[in-house]
């Protein structure tokens, strides 16, 4: 991956913003019952996801970008609930869903190693079997939060891991 100039050239952005515009356009087949209940729920945390990682960018600040990831993440789960939903109902075929469904788990592991890559710096632990937020101790000595130059290149090494194609 190259130089980093805007939130567009994060890998992870891209895969979203091209799953939310297949997601929308497959919640457009939904019956009319379900346009402006299921659909539009599915539509709508589909685009927070890609939006919350533009959002968290264009602050220029890490503690903000960093809970850009993080709800950005929580979008991705809701989405892939929906779908659930929307494949249970028989609105999306077995396939359709299974490979939504591994490109949103892909996405999320992408969030998910960002998170962990730029929380590191304040004590933070995010894994799948352990949570633990830094500690709020008056005049702690933690160490500073990277400047914004240093959130990049994480970003940039963070992205590069996941270089190779999507699943």
């Amino acid at each position: 991956m190259g130089e980093i100039q805007s939130f567009r050239d994060l890998r992870v952005y891209q895969e979203l913003f091209a799953l939310h515009l297949e997601v929308h356009n497959a919640s457009l087949t939904f019956p009319k019952s379900e346009m402006y209940e299921l659909g539009s729920q599915l539509r709508r945390s589909s685009n927070s996801a890609p939006s919350l990682v533009a959002e968290g960018w264009g602050s220029r600040h890490t503690n903000i970008y960093l809970e850009a990831i993080n709800r950005a993440l929580g979008e991705v789960r809701e989405t892939q609930h929906h779908l659930a939903v929307a494949q249970a109902k028989r609105y999306l075929s077995q396939p359709q869903y299974a490979a939504l469904e591994d490109r949103y788990a892909h996405c999320g592991r992408m969030l998910e190693r960002l998170h962990q890559s730029l929380s590191g710096w304040h004590g933070s632990v995010r894994r799948p079997t352990q949570v633990q937020e830094e500690s709020a101790a008056y005049r702690s000595a933690q160490p500073p939060p990277p400047s914004w130059d240093e959130a990049v290149q994480i970003t940039l090494s963070v992205m590069a891991t996941f270089d190779t194609p999507t699943p």
